[in-house]
């Protein structure tokens, strides 16, 4: 069982950037990021997997970036440009398995997730 714990949340001014960090108990091959707005479904942000691709949601992209440590046992979110809209719980999500790129916008993908952590973007 791997446990990961989520760091770095917090309260920023639009435009603003912040990082969230994610460490794992153990390696991982597929790592993302997924956010939960209030009253809202948790959407997918941005995974990388197998060779270090990467992708993002349409929402996100160009202002985020996803990156891991050699040894894939911690996965990092860099925002930049943050906007209200990305105000939500962030939860990393990981998974043993070599995801294909169209399997890692689903949450079923992942077999395990962090606890969140707190994101406001307010003026």
């Amino acid at each position: 069982q791997v446990q990961l714990v989520e760091s770095g949340g917090g309260s920023v001014q639009p435009g603003g950037s912040l990082r969230l960090s994610c460490q794992a108990s153990g390696r991982t091959v597929s790592q993302a990021w997924f956010r939960q707005a209030p009253g809202k479904e948790r959407e997918f942000v941005a995974a990388i997997r197998a060779g270090s691709m990467t992708n993002y949601a349409g929402s996100v992209k160009n202002r985020f970036t996803i990156s891991r440590d050699n040894a894939k046992t911690a996965v990092s979110l860099q925002m930049n440009s943050l906007r209200p809209e990305d105000t939500a719980i962030y939860y990393c999500a990981a998974t043993q398995s070599s995801l294909i790129l169209s399997s890692t916008y689903r949450l079923q993908s992942y077999d395990y997730w962090g606890q969140g952590t707190q994101v406001t973007v307010s003026s």
